[in-house]
């Protein structure tokens, strides 16, 4: 990918973290960091580096999850969505960001919820697209959420393990599609099928790619939930939620958005016919919210 690039941060016993920025960092400017949705990447939200109307008012830095894009950890194999929190504050640190708003899909919202816990000085609103804030529980499937550890279950012990030597791996389609499907929809068009499926492909190759892929899946599937901890969450939340999404329902969200009690303004926004990957599937609407709420809680 042309347009990302690498620092390296101490966490771990270090790591070199891949992210995309939307120019040199402007400090006159608030800073949005998005992250990106489960083996995706940075390039999710290729579309947003080039939205005037956000680039005009904001810094847009995409920091890619550990496990995800061309993120990497130096000595550590395993590791969790804790890591991935402070990992990015590092970057932040790094970069120069005192301050950021944070927008993340799916995975990518809990990671917004565990930046928001680690750095509450740093952190100055979230902003979770589809996502959840409990574990794979029973809870969350008799609200309609999909079924993680059969889905996921199959993949982390047959296709992404291996005893001997898998250097001709890369994800099989069933699997590629099987993510577009749930995160961008299944009628979406083939040129972003296409697209996703190369890039799953060519991040995930070899032993190394089947051992990311395998932590990364695993990570998603047996997760702790933030049910007791999201009272603690005292910055802004705006969390948005499609109708149309595949994997977590509105009933969830409707739910667990009354558990922000600490939170100085946390609202969920419903978006019609929205996808599970909701700024791919309606951006216009995304967009249009993050504008106002950066605007209006930046600092």
């Amino acid at each position: 990918m042309p347009n990302t690039k690498t620092i390296d941060v101490p966490h771990l016993g270090g790591i070199t973290a891949a992210y995309q920025t939307s120019g040199d960092i402007d400090k006159s400017k608030p800073t949005l960091i998005l992250v990106n949705s489960f083996t995706t990447s940075s390039e999710l939200y290729k579309d947003a580096f080039v939205n005037k109307d956000l680039t005009s008012v904001m810094n847009l830095v995409a920091i890619e999850l550990l496990g995800h894009g061309q993120t990497r950890a130096h000595k550590a194999k395993h590791w969790t969505y804790w890591d991935t929190a402070i990992m990015n504050l590092q970057v932040m640190q790094a970069l120069g960001i005192e301050k950021a708003f944070v927008l993340g899909t799916s995975q990518g919202g809990w990671i917004t919820v565990r930046m928001a816990l680690m750095g509450p000085d740093k952190i100055l609103g979230i902003i979770p697209l589809g996502t959840s804030l409990d574990y794979e529980s029973e809870r969350t499937r008799a609200l309609g959420c999909w079924q993680a550890p059969d889905l996921l279950g199959k993949s982390i012990a047959e296709e992404f393990s291996s005893k001997s030597a898998t250097p001709d791996f890369v994800p099989s389609k069933e699997y590629s599609n099987f993510l577009i499907d749930i995160g961008f929809g299944e009628d979406v068009a083939t040129d972003i099928r296409d697209y996703w499926v190369r890039e799953i492909e060519a991040n995930y190759q070899g032993d190394e790619g089947r051992e990311r892929i395998r932590m990364a899946a695993i990570n998603l599937r047996d997760r702790d939930g933030l049910h007791s901890r999201a009272a603690d969450v005292e910055c802004p939340v705006l969390w948005l939620h499609g109708t149309d999404d595949a994997v977590y329902s509105v009933a969830n969200a409707k739910e667990e958005i009354g558990l922000f009690t600490g939170s100085s303004d946390a609202r969920l926004e419903i978006v019609q016919g929205g996808k599970h990957f909701l700024s791919a599937s309606h951006p216009k609407e995304v967009n249009d919210y993050v504008l106002g709420f950066v605007k209006k809680y930046a600092k």
